[in-house]
C-alpha cells in the first residue's frame, strides 16, 4: 500500500509548529527538570553544586527560548483573526505583572501597577503578549533594588499605557535596531532569543496601535503604547 500526503498550507504548518512547541518540546524539558531536581537532593560537594547550578541555568534558558518561540507562533495565529473589542486595561495590567511576580521577587526588583478605569479598543490576547514582553524585559534589564512601574493616562482621544523601569537603559546606537529580531540590549546576556521586542512591534502593527520609547542609559526606559479609547 502507498500513501501520499498533501503539503501543508502555511496556516496549517504554523499550527503544527505551535502544537510541537507547546507540547512535544515541553515534555522532554520537564523530564530534564525533574531529573535535575532529584539529583539536587541531599548534600553535595561544591563542584557538584556548581554543576547543578549550570544545569538549572541551561534549563531556564531553554524554557525562556521556548516561551519566546511560542509567543511568536501564537502571534502569527492570532494576527490572522484579530478583532478589536473593548478591553479594560487594569485587569490586563494586573495579569501581566502577576505573571512576572516570581522573577521580580527573585531578582529583588519591585513591580507596581497604578489603578485605572480606562477601556480601550484592542485585542486582549495580543495586547497581553505585548505587555508581558515589555514587563519581562523591564525586570530583566533592571538591577536588584530597582523599580518597574506600569500604568496609563488619558491623552486626547487616546489612552497611553506606560511601562517604566530604572534599568540599564538603551543607548543611541541601539535605538534604531531595538525592534529587530535577535537584538539584545546587554551583549553579556545569553538568555532568550532576543525576539521579545520584535514580537512587540509585530503585534502593535496588527492592533493598529502606536509605541514610543524614551530611554536614558544607566537610568531607565519608558515604553508607551497609544490606543484609542473605547466608546
Amino acid at each position: 500500500m502507498t500513501a501520499k500526503a498533501k503539503p501543508h498550507k502555511q496556516s496549517e504548518f504554523e499550527s503544527v509548529l505551535l502544537a510541537i512547541a507547546g507540547h512535544d518540546l515541553r515534555q522532554p524539558l520537564q523530564v530534564i527538570q525533574n531529573v535535575h531536581d532529584i539529583l539536587g537532593r541531599g548534600l553535595r560537594t561544591t563542584s557538584e553544586l556548581r554543576l547543578l547550578q549550570c544545569g538549572q541555568s541551561a534549563v531556564e534558558r531553554l524554557r525562556d527560548q521556548l516561551d519566546e518561540l511560542l509567543a511568536a507562533l501564537r502571534l502569527c495565529e492570532s494576527g490572522k483573526r484579530a478583532k478589536l473589542t473593548s478591553v479594560r486595561v487594569e485587569p490586563l495590567l494586573q495579569q501581566v505583572t502577576c505573571a512576572d511576580k516570581v522573577a521580580a521577587l527573585t531578582k529583588g526588583v519591585s513591580v507596581r501597577t497604578v489603578s485605572t478605569s480606562a477601556t480601550i479598543e484592542s485585542d486582549a490576547l495580543l495586547l497581553g503578549t505585548v505587555l508581558r514582553n515589555l514587563v519581562s524585559n523591564a525586570i530583566k534589564y533592571t538591577q536588584p533594588g530597582g523599580h518597574v512601574l506600569v500604568g496609563c493616562r488619558h491623552t486626547d482621544q487616546r489612552i497611553r499605557i506606560d511601562v517604566y523601569d530604572t534599568g540599564i537603559g538603551i543607548t543611541g546606537d541601539q535605538m534604531p535596531r531595538m525592534f529587530e529580531a535577535f537584538t539584545r540590549f546587554d551583549p553579556a546576556r545569553c538568555d532568550g532569543l532576543g525576539i521579545g521586542l520584535f514580537i512587540v512591534r509585530q503585534a502593535i502593527g496588527i492592533l493598529g496601535h502606536r509605541i514610543d520609547v524614551a530611554s536614558t542609559p544607566c537610568r531607565g526606559s519608558r515604553f508607551s503604547i497609544f490606543a484609542s479609547r473605547a466608546e
